[in-house]
């Protein structure tokens, strides 16, 4: 559920703060980037979507100078099938404008979930599994604070379009190539109250020089342990570190 090695909103909050940070000290340039990486335990939202199992990753990014972008993103799961469906990947379809009104950056956007085949909405109590929200946020200083709202049902949550996320983190650059990350972010899911929950994390990265990166976060949550559990009964919102290691070019 989009991107890469840490949780996915702080990946997206990061994206937003450096593209725009960018853009106010030098003259926009259009870009294609790639990604490929391995995380410990692909968390979104502080939830394992991997059943707290390791999980391979990749995209693909195109940022036009006008501040247009769009993107694809990939990962490996394990929820869907752990809930009676039929996918094993998430596919993150996505496009947006960044700019910026004085010293604050924003970012708007439009993001689909996609997980092929996944046939949920086949399995009593489900919805499919496939998502589309609108999102925006703005950024200033080190300071990140973004709002996701469904308009469809959420995850596989029956009667949930109109759920929504809020988000608030920080970057903060600590040299010598590493960043601190804090995060606080709240998932309401519409009609399904007890599914709520609010979600924290803290991630220290590391660029380590020609495109390699790595992070470590710890994640925690508040959700119900007896709602977000494995097929063998494990929290799926469990505190703990996730490792994670990406290479961009």
């Amino acid at each position: 559920m989009k991107k890469i090695l840490v949780p996915t909103v702080i990946a997206l909050a990061l994206g937003g703060v450096s593209g725009l940070t960018q853009a106010q000290t030098a003259a926009p340039e259009s870009s294609l980037t790639y990604n490929v990486g391995a995380t410990t335990d692909y968390r979104y939202r502080g939830i394992s979507q991997s059943r707290l199992k390791p999980a391979v990753q990749g995209g693909i990014d195109y940022a036009d100078k006008s501040g247009f972008y769009v993107g694809a993103w990939a990962s490996s799961i394990k929820w869907v099938k752990d809930a009676g469906g039929d996918s094993g990947m998430e596919l993150d379809l996505y496009g947006g404008y960044k700019g910026a009104v004085g010293d604050v950056a924003y970012d708007v956007g439009f993001l689909r979930y996609e997980y092929a085949g996944n046939k949920l909405g086949n399995v009593s109590g489900f919805a499919n599994a496939n998502t589309n929200e609108i999102y925006a946020a703005g950024t200033m200083g080190p300071v990140t604070l973004k709002y996701s709202h469904a308009i469809s049902n959420l995850f596989g949550f029956m009667d949930s379009k109109n759920s929504y996320y809020v988000d608030l983190s920080g970057t903060y650059d600590l040299g010598n190539g590493l960043s601190l990350v804090p995060h606080v972010g709240y998932q309401s899911v519409k009609n399904n109250g007890a599914y709520s929950y609010t979600d924290y994390s803290l991630t220290l990265g590391k660029d380590l020089g020609n495109g390699l990166s790595a992070t470590a976060a710890w994640v925690a949550t508040d959700a119900d342990k007896a709602l977000y559990v494995t097929p063998a009964g494990k929290f799926t919102g469990k505190s703990g570190v996730v490792v994670g290691l990406k290479y961009a070019f």
